[in-house]
């Protein structure tokens, strides 16, 4: 089997897609009963940072030695990488010492370059661009609570960042309807929108937007790397807060998610977390066993067959 990379939700297929979601809810099953699985034993994850975090380092860290692997944590200013070796170089290095690379880095196309050179999977952990490893968390959220996203109605509340770009791509995958909500200058890559014109609408109107839909996300008003923007951003954005009365105009049904962390009195209510229409903290849980079947996936090479 040739090598296989994750650096957007389209590099796996829609059927791939669904049987990492049946696999991820059958390995957190497993675990939450006691039981072991180690189909990853004595492999190695590299794990590369170039930006901080906590979710995404614990839980790929956990999820390798879980699974029976082990994970080395690698930063810029540790490695060669700071003094300048080539991406090119770098990746040709680990693919003869680890199984798979991990990449949480501001360029995609770095990432890209990286992959490029790589012989062993390359996972994209988060660039300014995408953040598919998330997506993969939410959608396994929404099946283990909703059931399937295919046919229902989402909305992003927020800037058109790099989740708001992973939500694009998985509006195809998973066969729902997005609609994005923000203001005027804060829009997705137009090029994208277009591309995905079939699953998109734009929406200026927050309660408008969540009006009947079955699940609201937001973000960060600003990302990493934008805190010099932090005070206009703040001023632009202030009418497009979640908040439980918001979401009262959503389904009745409808769950509320977040990526973490999480600015109360910005982009949430200061008690939007702890709405019972919330699934956050479920949803930062399930990074976890959504990363550990991926792994399993990409470096054993199985077929995900249904569970």
């Amino acid at each position: 089997m040739s090598v296989r990379h994750f650096l957007t939700l389209s590099d796996l297929s829609p059927q791939e897609l669904e049987r990492v979601i049946q696999r991820a809810i059958e390995l957190k099953r497993r675990h939450k009963a006691g039981l072991l699985d180690e189909p990853l034993k004595n492999k190695v994850l590299a794990m590369i940072f170039e930006k901080s975090s906590t979710r995404t380092r614990v839980s790929f860290e956990a999820g390798m030695t879980q699974l029976g692997g082990s994970a080395i944590f690698l930063s810029p200013k540790d490695t060669q990488l700071g003094r300048g070796e080539p991406l090119q170089d770098t990746a040709r290095v680990l693919s003869e010492m680890v199984d798979a690379v991990m990449v949480r880095t501001f360029s995609h196309q770095d990432l890209e370059t990286f992959a490029q050179h790589s012989t062993i999977p390359v996972i994209n952990a988060l660039t300014d661009d995408f953040h598919p490893c998330q997506l993969l968390a939410d959608v396994q959220t929404f099946v283990e609570c909703r059931g399937s996203l295919q046919g229902k109605t989402v909305t992003w509340i927020g800037d058109g960042n790099n989740m708001c770009n992973s939500y694009i791509r998985a509006a195809r995958q998973f066969d729902f309807q997005l609609r994005i909500c923000c203001p005027e200058g804060y829009e997705p890559s137009e090029t994208l929108v277009k591309d995905f014109e079939d699953r998109v609408t734009l929406v200026r109107n927050p309660q408008e937007a969540v009006k009947d839909v079955q699940l609201v996300v937001t973000d960060v008003w600003a990302s990493m790397g934008q805190e010099d923007e932090q005070n206009r951003r703040k001023r632009d954005f202030a009418d497009y807060q979640v908040s439980p009365q918001l979401m009262d105009l959503a389904a009745k049904d409808a769950l509320f998610m977040h990526c973490l962390p999480a600015h109360r009195g910005e982009e949430i209510s200061e008690d939007m977390l702890d709405d019972h229409r919330s699934v956050v903290f479920q949803e930062a849980g399930n990074r976890l066993h959504a990363q550990k079947a991926l792994l399993e996936f990409l470096i054993t090479g199985s077929p995900l067959q249904p569970m």
